[in-house]
């Protein structure tokens, strides 16, 4: 008999509402996409309200006694949480995601969901300009936020403990910094290490690309890598991101940067992973309690899997560089398929975190990391976070940014009040690398198919290692599952050195 054929009718009470939950949290992401990618900037303070109202409605029918009590109840019927069947594991997610938002008030909830729909316009508006006076007054209201919902959670070790839990279930701040410890010197090695070299050439890629070219191409490579477009799309944002509106609906968005077309390019892999581990939950956790992914850190891996593992790998372009050669044939007609690999390669510290190589990209989020555990203690003032960005990319890459657009202001995260979401990105970074090293462990010859265009079998190892579980287990029970191991930092070393041993002849 299956385990679905057994539910109690509690748990199909659960089920319900979990089905009805799903479907206004979907609405709100639809308001979301929209409002990047479609609305007017003026509908901002409606969009807020609009937001609030689905919010509170959310709220409302969510923490209730009733909704308590049922879960209680399931607890004692289900027994073990930690079991290894869907009914448990819905259960723990549930108790889980009561117990964190019963303790939230309803009037905190509503004010964070009406001032970050508000920071967003500031936020656009703020970068434009490149004047970060137009966003503080936003950031010094979220913050203050932000702050006021981590005091709901004491004790706990560390003020930004209930914020990166938001993102990544388990995770305690003094692991990440010790996870960060570690990669840093070793990262900071291996660039002083490359900096002694003579840089491969880039600027072929620095052009202004024709931008339905770029989308054609862009569209055609993930197409290949398995993007299911009956059950997606997509269109343009100020900052790339992908959004889910249920398993039918998983969209993605990209942008393009005149002087550099390897920016479009490469946010469309990347989105396209996320995309692509949406569209894999199966059909069973479809308006469920185990709908959603493991963590933030588990969807960065794939992004960054597909984007930086794949995306810019020698065996990739072997069987792409032809065609994206006669796309672009003024800029690219002259440049070996070699001298493309290393140039898309070149380790450079830069301004932007999205458009960094792989050697540098994590000492980007380590300095997000320092500014926001700064902001949470209260020994850093968002006022004074322009010329704290200026210094520590001074310390951290040895740049200085040129203005706020290209420093502070260049992330949508904090004007959606997104604290404590940082570190996932590597922490992704180094989960993709041990994904990846068993995959191959498992399928020695993927380099050999994808130097002919062919992915599935990577897709499936995927499927079946990581997306069928939808968020049915917490990140490092994924990894250990996948890989044996709880994420570390060697693999990624190990990989980064490899591949830039190559490229820079160390």
């Amino acid at each position: 008999m299956s385990e679905n054929s057994q539910i109690s009718p509690k748990m199909q009470q659960l089920l319900d509402l979990a089905a009805e939950l799903d479907d206004l949290n979907h609405i709100m992401a639809l308001l979301g996409w929209d409002q990047q990618v479609k609305m007017p900037p003026g509908g901002a303070e409606e969009r807020g309200m609009q937001l609030a109202a689905l919010g509170r409605i959310i709220h409302e029918k969510f923490v209730t006694d009733e909704v308590g009590q049922l879960i209680a109840d399931l607890e004692a019927e289900v027994g073990d949480l930690n079991a290894e069947t869907d009914q448990a594991r819905s259960v723990k997610v549930s108790k889980k995601a009561y117990e964190k938002q019963a303790k939230v008030p309803l009037a905190l909830l509503m004010e964070t969901i009406k001032t970050t729909a508000m920071a967003h316009e500031a936020w656009v508006k703020a970068k434009s300009h490149s004047d970060f006076s137009v966003f503080q007054p936003y950031l010094e209201k979220i913050v203050d936020l932000r702050k006021q919902y981590a005091e709901l959670f004491k004790p706990y070790d560390h003020i930004y403990d209930p914020l990166l839990d938001d993102f990544e279930p388990g995770m305690k701040t003094a692991d990440v910094k010790e996870i960060f410890e570690k990669l840093r010197p070793q990262q900071v090695e291996l660039l002083q290490q490359i900096a002694e070299k003579e840089p491969p050439d880039d600027a072929f890629i620095k052009q202004p690309f024709n931008e339905a070219h770029q989308e054609l191409f862009g569209r055609h490579v993930i197409t290949r890598f398995g993007y299911d477009w009956n059950r997606g799309r997509l269109d343009i944002a100020p900052h790339p991101f992908t959004t889910e509106f249920g398993l039918g609906d998983v969209r993605i968005t990209t942008r393009y940067l005149k002087e550099d077309a390897g920016s479009a390019l490469f946010s469309t892999m990347h989105e396209a992973g996320h995309a692509m581990y949406g569209q894999g939950v199966p059909e069973k956790y479809k308006r469920h309690p185990l709908s959603g992914s493991a963590s933030l850190a588990i969807h960065e891996s794939q992004s960054r899997l597909w984007e930086n593992i794949i995306g810019r790998s020698k065996e990739f372009w072997t069987h792409f560089y032809p065609s994206f050669q006669m796309l672009f044939p003024a800029y690219l007609g002259n440049v070996s398929m070699m001298d493309f690999y290393r140039g898309i390669n070149k380790v450079e510290p830069s301004f932007i975190r999205v458009e960094a190589d792989e050697a540098t990209y994590n000492l980007h989020i380590m300095l997000r990391l320092e500014i926001e555990i700064g902001l949470m203690e209260g020994t850093m003032e968002v006022g004074d976070l322009p010329a704290i960005w200026n210094s520590r990319m001074a310390d951290y890459l040895g740049v200085t940014p040129p203005d706020d657009a290209r420093g502070v202001l260049q992330d949508i995260h904090w004007s959606g009040g997104m604290i404590g979401y940082f570190p996932t990105y590597a922490l992704g970074n180094l989960a993709s690398v041990q994904l990846w090293d068993k995959l191959m462990a498992d399928h020695p010859n993927v380099p050999d198919e994808i130097a002919q265009g062919k992915f599935d079998t990577v897709l499936g190892w995927m499927r079946e290692h990581v997306h069928q579980y939808g968020a049915k287990y917490e990140p490092q029970e994924i990894m250990l599952k996948a890989t044996g191991s709880k994420i570390t930092p060697e693999p990624y070393m190990a990989y980064l050195r490899k591949k830039y041993m190559e490229v820079y002849d160390l």
